[in-house]
């Protein structure tokens, strides 16, 4: 299959008086699997909606493989969409839900035969072409709308939160299986999400959606490690934010008022926001507890704090540490037989420097 480009330019679409997509450019590279991320009213799925045309944009533009589609309807986009619900027929069976985008397109009858075995065989379901949807699994049943989509031969795939009807074992094996599939085909695929974890896993880059605004984009490494404001940093994993104002700077260092510390001297970045009033932004793995009395490494910065509550999550216990009037998230590493620390005792925060970002308030 040819491998295209998505790109939107400045696309703009409103309900009534209510703007949903807000000026949104992006470009997807061929062959790319991206991830459209954001919370419930963000604008990510009216954004697939809008690449599928089952939207209609006011302003921008919309391309695929360097053609702008904007005026032209969904079954003319060489798009495929796999739907949140499955959208299977259920008095067919899956050999008829597979086969009925190339029965509708009047396919050669010995083509469709060829197609769908093909497709059936690619998604592991060779063996379960008479049956019923309500007689499959929901993994399968995901399965089943997946060969529907790629039999036509679409040049991009839209997954519109495909995995959120699974439990939680049958979400991680899918999304693996979805993964190897794209990988497969070399679809360029764009998967809406609202599941942080989900994102980060498969996609190659993804886009943060808020208030149809496209907040930041870049692989999940990037918008993991390297947030551009507060509500990336808060979507994108469990992030602390430390409100904090600039007292001074030097060559290598800044001093910071941080309320419930005191002053705070940490490595100075490259770029400071403008403004002196910033957030202080870290992961609770970039911070170590230690016992009120216990020797503390000069290399941290150390807050002091009291622990309200803990929480064991197997592989680690999440403490929550009061610092100040702020609850921060902090994350021990759990070794077995390892004691807890209680809730109310006076603890060190011990802050690895590199780990911290300075984002405006």
């Amino acid at each position: 299959m040819k491998k295209v480009s998505v790109v939107c330019r400045n696309l703009r679409l409103s309900y009534g008086a209510t703007e949903v997509l807000k000026d949104v450019n992006l470009e997807i590279a061929p062959g790319e699997f991206f991830a459209l991320l954001g919370p419930s009213g963000s604008g990510k799925s009216t954004l697939l909606r809008s690449i599928a045309g089952f939207s209609s944009h006011q302003s921008g533009q919309l391309l695929i493989d360097g053609v702008d589609v904007s005026g032209q309807p969904p079954w003319q986009r060489q798009v495929g969409m796999v739907f949140q619900s499955y959208a299977l027929w259920p008095h067919l069976s899956v050999w008829d839900n597979v086969a009925f985008g190339l029965v509708e397109r009047r396919i050669d009858k010995a083509a469709v035969r060829e197609r769908v075995a093909a497709a059936l065989e690619l998604v592991g379901l060779a063996a379960y072409g008479q049956r019923r949807p309500n007689q499959l699994s929901g993994g399968q049943q995901q399965r089943v709308a997946l060969a529907r989509t790629v039999v036509v031969e679409p040049q991009v795939l839209l997954l519109d939160e495909p995995l959120s009807n699974l439990d939680k074992t049958l979400r991680v094996q899918m999304r693996q299986e979805l993964l190897a599939l794209q990988r497969r085909l070399g679809l360029t695929t764009i998967f809406v999400t609202h599941d942080q974890e989900e994102a980060m896993s498969t996609a190659d880059r993804m886009a943060v959606l808020d208030q149809g605004v496209v907040q930041q984009v870049g692989t999940p490494e990037t918008l993991y490690d390297d947030p551009v404001n507060a509500f990336v940093a808060g979507f994108v994993g469990t992030m602390n934010l430390l409100p904090a104002r600039v007292l001074a700077q030097a060559a290598g260092s800044v001093l910071l008022a941080v309320d419930g510390v005191g002053e705070l001297k940490l490595v100075r970045p490259a770029s400071l926001p403008a403004s002196p009033q910033l957030q202080l932004s870290f992961r609770p793995h970039a911070l170590c507890l230690q016992a009120a009395d216990a020797a503390r490494d000069e290399r941290r910065a150390w807050l002091p704090g009291t622990v309200e509550a803990s929480e064991f999550l197997g592989g680690a216990t999440r403490y929550r540490v009061r610092v100040g009037s702020h609850a921060l998230a902090v994350d021990e590493l759990h070794v077995a037989g390892m004691k807890k620390a209680a809730v109310g005792a006076a603890v060190w925060l011990g802050l690895e420097p590199s780990q911290v970002r300075f984002l405006a308030a």
